[in-house]
């Protein structure tokens, strides 16, 4: 049986695919990958945009991509050494 991801967990991936997809991704496809029901998604999203961990830019066409900001990519940072710190100690 697979467990639920908590909270941080589900920040991280969603953090982790924009920055695997070259720092900048479209809405749709982010929702798709992070596998995430719509509503999640919004709530998350929602919350990372309020804490300015991602930005919306848009293009000359005035499409809509997805991007990490310095405080997005300082988490993901932070996030390795957490996990790095639970690896060393077998937690």
């Amino acid at each position: 049986m697979s467990k639920k991801r908590d909270r941080l967990e589900v920040i991280y991936g969603f953090l982790k695919i924009i920055q695997e997809n070259h720092n900048s991704i479209k809405p749709t496809p982010l929702l798709r990958k992070t596998n995430l029901s719509s509503q999640s998604f919004n709530e998350y999203f929602q919350e990372l945009l309020k804490k300015e961990f991602v930005k919306e830019i848009y293009d000359k066409n005035k499409k809509k991509y997805i991007t990490l900001s310095d405080k997005g990519f300082h988490y993901l940072e932070k996030y390795k050494t957490i996990l790095g710190f639970i690896d060393d100690f077998d937690l």
